[in-house]
């Protein structure tokens, strides 16, 4: 059974035209196909003209009936499946982050993707795996280097009082 291109509008120059415009080189040789096929070429040879099958050929037919020069080209694919954490979550994450764990409620000093995949489950009861945390964090433009955490306990004035006094070497 032939391969019946219905939409007509545009002539065989045209979408010659269309192909050399284009800059998508896999968009260009689909048009050139359907353009041999309005010029009365036999499926199979247009198809093998292009570097295609014959049936692949036939599916970019019926895309291209279906919506033009538009159906021509590759569609977006979605990459991976949607984040978890809502851009909201992710932005009070990242906050979390630059202004660093309270030690009375996170008991601890410094984050580490453990400590902040718990904080996640409390907070949005979503759960994280450690390394989907620290994808996150890279996501979010934070970096493994992290300060040197300071001891709650430590008190920097006598700390100051106690450099002055050693000797310079």
């Amino acid at each position: 059974m032939a391969v019946v291109i219905t939409r007509l509008d545009v002539s065989a120059a045209d979408l010659r035209e269309a192909a050399a415009r284009t800059q998508d080189a896999k968009a260009a040789r689909r048009i050139l196909a359907i353009a041999l096929v309005l010029d009365g070429w036999s499926r199979e040879v247009a198809a093998e003209a292009c570097a295609m099958q014959r049936q692949t050929l036939r599916d970019w037919v019926h895309r291209y009936n279906e919506s033009g020069l538009e159906g021509l080209t590759d569609r977006h694919r979605r990459n991976g499946p949607q984040p978890r954490l809502s851009a909201e979550q992710q932005a009070k994450v990242a906050e979390w982050v630059e202004r660093g764990p309270d030690l009375e409620r996170d008991g601890v000093v410094r984050w580490r993707c453990v400590d902040l995949q718990q904080r996640i489950m409390q907070e949005f009861a979503v759960a994280l795996h450690e390394r989907t945390v620290g994808k996150l964090l890279r996501k979010l433009s934070f970096r493994r280097l992290s300060v040197r955490p300071q001891h709650p306990q430590s008190v920097p004035d006598e700390q100051a009082v106690f450099r002055a006094v050693l000797p310079i070497s």
